[in-house]
């Protein structure tokens, strides 16, 4: 029996089973997509390993993140610093050396300014009040003028208006014969009077400003000479000695000058006194000198390179052993001359 004669129902059993050889051997899409879908399903090793890969991506991420961010942060700290410091350096004054009364010190900006302030504040007061001083000097000036004026005309006024008055008129007379001219002349020759009387007045109280002036011109004078005494002769910052020596000065002008006590009273310049006072002490030196007895001095030979020429003798030294020998006032007038 062929195979043809098979019965039917065998024969359709082989063709299903054929087409589902054909089938397995040829997947459909759907069977494709499933297949390649459990491929893609990874085994559980491999979920553990890929998450493991993933955790280690992550903290890396995570520590590249923390180290950018320690990055950032040092940069911000630096650069605050950066900025603090820029921001002290600005604010940290200036400082420069000047030279103060000779010495330098350091100043700041602040200091120069306020005191560049300071001197032009003081400058300007100093020239307001240079030129006040000269407006009053020049207005003093003046006045002074004027005042010596008036001084130099006052006593001409005055011997003017007694001329007028020396002949006074005889006021009986004049009022019996001309009563309107007595009362015209009478007014007219009492305005004179008072005049005389006023101008006189004024005359004595300008002598007397005067005198004042003086006295306190003296005075002051007086007070300086005082002064150049203390400097002169230390010695007579003692009272006692002072005293002492001026009593001494005195006696000596009066009885060995011939100066007068009114005289030695009028001595106000305290060069006159330093003078009496040398002469004194050199007339002592010269009468001590005469008690020692002499003795011959041997020659000195002069030495090579030395001069033998006597020593120069100022005028005043020559002035006060003139006077010393002679004791004579003319001598002593020379010896104030050369000291002043």
């Amino acid at each position: 029996m062929s195979n043809t004669g098979k019965p039917i129902a065998l024969q359709s059993e082989l063709d299903k089973t054929v087409s589902s050889f054909e089938n397995l051997l040829t997947p459909t899409e759907e069977v494709t997509e499933e297949v390649q879908a459990e491929q893609t399903e990874a085994s559980p090793e491999d979920v553990v390993e890929t998450e493991m890969e993933e955790e280690v991506e992550v903290e890396a991420e995570a520590e590249v993140e923390v180290d950018d961010d320690i990055e950032e942060g040092e940069e911000e700290v630096e650069q605050s610093l950066e900025e603090q410091t820029e921001v002290e350096e600005e604010l940290q004054p200036d400082v420069y050396t000047v030279k103060i009364d000779g010495v330098e010190q350091e100043v700041t900006l602040d200091e120069l300014r306020n005191g560049y302030s300071r001197q032009q504040d003081y400058t300007r007061k100093t020239q307001e009040l240079a030129q006040q001083r000269k407006s009053f000097e020049d207005q003093q000036s003046e006045l002074a003028k004027k005042d010596a004026i008036y001084a130099q005309l006052l006593p001409q006024l005055e011997a003017s208006l007694n001329g007028e008055l020396e002949n006074e008129p005889d006021w009986a007379t004049l009022y019996e014969s001309d009563p309107i001219g007595y009362v015209r002349e009478k007014d007219v020759w009492d305005e004179k009077r008072k005049k005389l009387d006023a101008a006189k007045a004024e005359n004595k109280r300008l002598q007397d400003e005067a005198i004042q002036k003086q006295q306190e011109q003296i005075q002051k004078y007086v007070e300086y000479g005082h002064q150049q005494l203390k400097e002169r002769i230390p010695d007579w910052s003692d009272v006692e000695k002072s005293q002492k020596e001026k009593l001494a000065i005195t006696n000596y002008a009066v009885n060995e000058l011939g100066f007068t006590q009114d005289e030695i009273n009028q001595v106000i310049d305290y060069r006159v006194l330093i003078g009496l006072r040398d002469g004194m002490l050199y007339r002592k030196q010269v009468a001590a000198s005469k008690k020692k007895p002499t003795q011959k001095k041997a020659s000195k030979v002069a030495r090579p390179g030395t001069s033998n020429k006597p020593k120069t003798t100022t005028p005043v030294k020559k002035a006060k052993m003139r006077l010393a020998k002679s004791g004579k006032v003319q001598d002593a007038a020379k010896v104030f001359e050369q000291l002043i």
